[in-house]
């Protein structure tokens, strides 16, 4: 079964594409969901003008997302809480990684963020996705509280 997404689905695609699901997937989840509609050839043809038009846009976006990216590569995250030697009480996850970074001036989205459930102090990559084609691995590290 053929579906263009509406909007950007984990694991499966970005807003617009047109993808193949199995059709108890499309027919019960996305379509209901509002995540998607089926891909019919008029609903094609009016998928490819509208992306012939938003390509200059695109581009903007794509640039404004490598210069956000340039800046997060320049912070330095450190991230503190409570531990008992080196094994944290409690965990580090991608929210408290986009509250350091929306207290370092840089408000990202925490869906955008993936970096796992951390246990340990250390140092750690996050991959955070600012664009589809912009992708970047974010060093931070985890202090112990005094």
């Amino acid at each position: 079964m053929e579906l263009i997404l509406k909007q950007d689905v984990q694991n499966l695609g970005f807003k617009d594409d047109v993808v193949t699901v199995k059709p108890g997937y499309g027919r019960n989840y996305l379509i209901p969901q509002g995540f998607a509609t089926l891909a019919t050839p008029s609903a094609k043809k009016v998928l490819a003008e509208n992306l012939k038009q938003r390509a200059f846009k695109e581009a903007k976006l794509v640039d404004d997302a490598k210069k956000q990216a340039e800046a997060l590569k320049a912070l330095e995250i450190k991230i503190t809480a409570k531990a008992g030697g080196e094994k944290l009480f409690g965990s580090i996850t991608n929210i408290d990684l986009a509250e350091a970074l929306e207290a370092a001036g840089q408000p990202i989205d925490r869906k955008f963020i993936t970096s796992g459930v951390v246990k340990r102090t250390g140092k750690y990559f996050a991959t955070v996705r600012l664009h589809r084609e912009v992708v970047i691995e974010l060093p931070y590290e985890i202090v112990a509280e005094k």
